[in-house]
């Protein structure tokens, strides 16, 4: 679904990332995951195209997407939604208006079909009744589940989320991670930046661990939990601190 081969970016000659090689396999939840400014967030950019990286391929579906035109990307990036981590909303839009922006935009659907799907999307994310609610009076947890719909409207074959669940208190980040399991089981492929260790075990299929751009270990929960790499037993020890987990 998702290959990234001997990637490589500088942006004002600093290396942002270095040699990555990445895959991820269709329909699974797949989690970035480092400390702030490690190169998390590049990756989602490389994957959606928006940043074309110096060196390597980048592959979605077996098209490699490095290097060709905006308008062959175009085709590709289609089949993708985001989720930014400010969620990056309409505040002068109610909730209807917003997940409908880009369905008006961009799809043939008329008024009447893009409001029911809105409608369908919504109570999917379990905001029925709140299409005529301005986003600015939604608590944080509801902009987030606005903006995981807004990324739904196109039926995307892979969602790309930033940092989901930053900045919202353990019962809504609980809500919103239940949420993108339910996607995912729609049968899409999710690919999901975090520096949040308990997010990213807690649904995680894949872990990948990012430092100063460079990927130090990819595998499953126990794989990170049984590592005999230094950084990555740091940095889950630092959020458990429980030298025993470290125990095979």
């Amino acid at each position: 679904m998702i290959n990234l081969s001997h990637v490589s970016l500088e942006l004002a000659g600093k290396t942002i990332l270095s040699d990555i090689s990445l895959s991820i396999k269709k329909g699974e939840i797949a989690i970035i995951l480092g400390p702030s400014g490690a190169g998390k967030s590049s990756i989602l950019k490389i994957i959606l195209g928006l940043w074309r990286p110096d060196t390597g391929k980048v592959f979605i579906e077996g098209k490699n997407i490095a290097g060709i035109p905006e308008k062959e990307i175009m085709p590709v990036r289609s089949k993708m939604g985001i989720v930014f981590q400010a969620n990056a909303l309409f505040d002068s839009l109610n909730v209807e208006d917003n997940v409908a922006f880009f369905l008006r935009e961009h799809s043939k659907l008329n008024s009447k079909e893009i409001r029911a799907k809105v409608a369908e999307i919504l109570s999917f994310v379990n905001l029925k009744g709140t299409e005529k609610i301005y986003v600015d009076q939604l608590s944080g947890g509801m902009k987030k589940r606005v903006a995981i719909a807004r990324a739904l409207s196109f039926d995307p074959e892979i969602i790309l989320y930033d940092e989901p669940t930053t900045g919202l208190d353990p019962i809504n980040s609980k809500s919103i991670l239940d949420l993108i399991k339910q996607v995912s089981d729609r049968g899409a492929t999710s690919v999901i930046v975090t520096h949040i260790l308990n997010d990213a075990i807690s649904i995680g299929d894949t872990l990948s661990v990012i430092n100063d751009g460079s990927l130090i270990q990819t595998g499953t929960v126990r794989d990170m939990l049984n590592s005999e790499n230094q950084f990555v037993r740091d940095f889950f020890y630092e959020v458990y601190q429980d030298a025993a987990l470290f125990k095979k």
